[in-house]
């Protein structure tokens, strides 16, 4: 009977562990779609001898407005994917402490 529950939770960390991987995924791409607004506005700023605020105030408006949006978004994806494993982390840390066994392996 203790061989089926050793399986079962080598299983279970095992999906646990998958999952971890897929929060650094979100996380990765969260700091990919960071890194886009930055390289938008270093853009802006390399071109802004070409043009005067107050004739381009309008889609300067606007593409600040989508910057905005996608660094919250990759906050949020940061956020959320930390938060994720951090819980995957407690939930492997629980499966260890249950079964003994689990400790050399993990």
């Amino acid at each position: 009977m203790s061989t089926q529950t050793d399986i079962l939770s080598i299983n279970q960390i095992q999906l646990l562990l998958s999952e971890k991987r897929t929060a650094l995924s979100v996380m990765r791409t969260g700091i990919a779609i960071l890194a886009l607004p930055l390289s938008i506005f270093s853009a802006l700023i390399a071109t802004s001898k070409m043009y005067t605020i107050s004739d381009v105030w309008l889609p300067l408006a606007l593409v600040s407005g989508v910057n905005l949006s996608l660094l919250a978004f990759s906050a949020y994806l940061i956020i959320h994917s930390l938060q994720r494993m951090r819980h995957y982390d407690c939930r492997i840390a629980a499966i260890k402490q249950n079964h003994p066994a689990l400790k050399n392996l993990v």
